[in-house]
Parts: structure tokens; sequence; C-alpha cells
């Protein structure tokens, strides 16, 4: 049985995306899967992980992987602006592995280790065509286009973040002290970084296009036009003062390069940038989250507010719930996209609320 996704239904994808990054959908946008179909094909051999590639050693072959993957695909419904996606999860900034550090999976996540200590100024970036990290991602997405011909959207791999990428070469306090010893060092680094950074994401770009349906990343928005969900996590122990020198002006030049650009604003640490953040013009929108220990998505207003009145997107996970009470307090959903699911048990409450919000 196939993957239950129709041409008819990208086209629609393609419709309600555009007119929702160009600020003219009255409506939220609501991504919403549904498991527990059947999928109408033998289980695979393969144990199931989700989407974490890491979790298949390397001699798993690109094929194998992906007929497991499309088994999950299978056993999915797409209610409201959902479509079939995978996303090739090697951890949150895998150039790392392209420019030499070792992953090191756990807790699901996955670290990078520098191949050895080295000072500030003697570290240099350099583009690794035949990385086996690189080419491993770009065996996965060869084998996708193969078996699914623009029906599944392939999502760029976490490629990463500026001064995030540098902190793996330079872990714990070390890069905090550059900052201050080192801010040359750090910034010729992090310009490198965001060079390589680009030649990875183009090069990616040219194998997917154009039989991929469209773009998207670790957060599964859709986009006709190149699209990624910035991030610098490191930023949380950045003073306002510093992230405007160190950290915003590779923001803004990512920002400028792609069509629709969003930023992963992690934890309470970030707020302080939020302002500076809103003030880059090609940014589109904010993915905020407020961290473990802190309040749900529900208690942020304030922040909602700021990112709405600045003209910016707001992405949210969480349920229906999520998304009404948000929508109260900015007196409307639009111009807001959930990122949420539900198991076939509760398909008809799911389907009510999309009704409600005119998503189904």
């Amino acid at each position: 049985m196939p993957i239950p996704f129709s041409s008819d239904r990208w086209e629609k994808i393609r419709a309600d995306y555009n007119d929702w990054w160009a600020g003219k959908l009255t409506r939220p946008l609501i991504y919403m899967p549904v498991w527990g179909r059947d999928p109408g094909r033998e289980k695979p051999k393969l144990p199931r992980v989700s989407m974490d590639t890491t979790a298949f050693d390397l001699s798993v072959s690109a094929a194998d992987m992906l007929n497991r993957w499309d088994y999950e695909l299978c056993g999915k419904e797409y209610l409201g602006d959902s479509f079939p996606y995978l996303w090739p999860d090697f951890g949150p900034g895998v150039i790392a592995a392209f420019l030499g550090a070792t992953p090191n999976t756990g807790a699901g996540t996955v670290w990078f280790h520098p191949p050895q200590q080295q000072e500030i100024a003697d570290i240099h970036f350099s583009y690794a065509p035949d990385n086996i990290w690189y080419q491993r991602i770009k065996d996965i997405y060869r084998a996708g286009l193969e078996r699914w011909n623009g029906n599944v959207l392939l999502g760029a791999t976490d490629i990463g973040g500026n001064l995030d990428i540098l902190h793996s070469f330079r872990p714990g306090n070390e890069l905090l002290y550059d900052l201050i010893d080192y801010p040359e060092e750090v910034k010729r680094l992090t310009w490198d970084a965001h060079h390589l950074w680009w030649q990875y994401y183009d090069e990616f770009k040219q194998l997917l296009q154009p039989v991929n349906p469209g773009y998207s990343a670790w957060a599964s928005i859709f986009s006709a036009d190149p699209y990624y969900m910035l991030q610098c996590d490191f930023a949380y122990m950045l003073s306002p003062e510093m992230f405007d020198e160190f950290v915003r002006p590779e923001l803004n030049a990512s920002c400028d390069r792609l069509t629709n650009a969003f930023y992963h604003l992690d934890g309470i640490g970030q707020l302080p940038h939020l302002d500076s953040l809103l003030r880059i013009e090609s940014l589109k929108g904010i993915q905020w989250i407020p961290g473990a220990g802190q309040p749900d998505y529900t208690h942020w207003p304030q922040v909602y507010r700021k990112i709405r009145n600045a003209g910016k997107l707001i992405q949210l996970y969480g349920d229906i719930g999520t998304l009404d009470a948000v929508a109260e307090q900015l007196g409307s959903a639009e111009g807001i996209i959930l990122l949420t699911g539900c198991d076939m048990a509760h398909r008809t409450d799911a389907e009510d609320a999309l009704r409600r919000y005119g998503a189904l």
C-alpha cells in the first residue's frame, strides 16, 4: 500500500504554505499526521528508530533505511497541513563532523568531539567532499529521491548554527574565554564556518532539486523556496552586546540568503536577544522553546505579542489546546503554525479541531 498522499494534496500544501509565508492565509497552519494506519505491507526487519539515522550502523545501506522509513510513512494519515516528510537526523550541527569532529550518540542526541585539542588560532576549517558523514547523507537523499520520486519531502539535515559549530571544536568554557581573549579569531572561524555551511547547503539543494517537492528542515515546515531553522544555542550564555557582535551579523547574512528563514529561540536565556532578532528584516519567524523546567507554551503571551507586533510568524509545538490558548492571547491564530499529531484513537477530535480552524 503506497503512502496515502496524492499530487493534488501536494498542490494544496504548496498553495496554503505560500499564502502563509506571504501573510495572506487567514487561518493557522496545523501539521497533524495521524499514526496507527495499517501500512499494508510487510514490516521490515530493521528496528524502528524514528528518523534517527545515527542509530543505524554504517553497514546498514541507505536503501534498507529508506525501506524502514517507508513502512513508517505508510502507517500514517496526513491530515490538515501535514505531508510525508523525512529528516535525516545526524545530530544538531553535523557540519562539525564534516569538518573533522567525531560524533558520539547517546541519550537521544549527538555530541561532536574535536579530533584534538587546539588553540583557537590553530583551528582551520576546510571543505572535505569525501567525508564519510557528508557522503552518508547524500546517499540517503539519493535513495529517497529514487524510492519516492518527489512524493516525500526530504528535509535538510541539521547542519548547525554559527557559534554552535565552533563550540564543538572549543568545548566547555574555552569558547567563552576566546570571545574575550581572541575575538578576531572567533570572527574568522565564524565566517569560515558560514561559507562552508552555505557550500554544503547549496550542494544538498542541487542534489535534491527539482525532484524534491520543496524545502524543509528539522522543524517540518514546508516552503516552496529555500528555508531553514537557524539557531545559535551558544547564545544562551551571551549578553545582548556580545550577541550583536558575534552572532547577529552571520545570522543576518544567512537570513538574507534564505527566502524563508526561521530562528530557534531555545530557552529563557535567549529571550534577551529577541529584540535584536526581530530587527533582522529578512527573518520570517520565531520558534520559541521555553526549555526544561519552564511553564509550557501557553504561558508566554508577552513573547508571542512581541513576535507578532514585529510582523513575524510563529511556530508552536503542543496540542490543539496550545493553539487555542495562544490564539486567544493574540486575538487570532493567523501567522501561527502548530506542529502536532495524534493516534487513530483521537482522529475524530483532531478532525473536529481542524474543521474549526478551516484546515480540513
